[in-house]
């Protein structure tokens, strides 16, 4: 069932994320000829450099995220293969490539929560529409601003919320299911914890991803 079940949902988030792609561009004079497309691509790829307009804290941030993007590829497919493309459990080199680059991946993931958390806060600026709905549901008197709801930037912090939550059960479940305090009954809940979380929190980083690279071609 978790095989079908996470087929599905992997299909189903890149379907959404290409349908995303067609019916709302980047940019309005975004078009899909062959040479914009390739521009877009390299583009992409220039998203992994280093600016030269960042502070010290500004590299060390986008080196540990990068590093965080690299955890998460390689444990993505290490951890993913052989359940979704052998149907059989993980083990092997396969086993120990996604040990070594677990923990790591969890530092990276404290790191950016604590770096990135400032940035990540919800404002009144993020979306009005909430201010009016708030507005009217409490009776008290919340200022409305302006502008214009942000949608890509309100999924994009509700999407890190999320990821920093998922990270909690995903990592615990996994430690907790070394030690023999909780039985084979036990172990294998958390086994089944760590399958389940790991699926979703996969499917709302790919989102993420795709969001901050949405945001990043908006200045484009």
């Amino acid at each position: 069932m978790f095989r079908t079940i996470s087929i599905f949902v992997f299909i189903a988030t890149f379907v959404c994320i290409g349908v995303c792609c067609l019916v709302s561009p980047c940019s309005k004079e975004c078009r899909w000829g062959p040479v914009n497309v390739l521009r877009r691509l390299i583009h992409v790829f220039t998203l992994l450099l280093l600016q030269q307009k960042l502070s010290p804290i500004g590299v060390l941030k986008k080196l540990i995220y990068l590093l965080a993007v690299l955890c998460f590829i390689v444990l993505a497919i290490t951890g993913f293969y052989q359940r979704l493309i052998l149907d059989e459990p993980i083990s092997g080199y396969l086993m120990m490539i996604h040990a070594t680059f677990a923990p790591i991946f969890a530092i990276c993931l404290a790191a950016l929560a604590v770096m990135w958390a400032s940035s990540n806060r919800f404002e009144k600026s993020d979306c009005p529409s909430v201010q009016r709905i708030l507005r009217c549901v409490t009776r008290l008197r919340i200022p409305i601003e302006a502008s214009g709801c942000n949608i890509t930037l309100l999924a994009q912090k509700i999407t890190f919320w999320i990821i920093m939550f998922l990270a909690l059960p995903l990592i615990l479940s996994i430690i907790m299911s070394m030690f023999s305090l909780f039985g084979t009954a036990g172990q294998e809940f958390l086994l089944a914890t760590h399958r389940w979380t790991a699926l979703a929190f996969a499917v709302v980083a790919i989102v993420h991803t795709y969001l901050t690279i949405r945001a990043q071609m908006k200045q484009y």
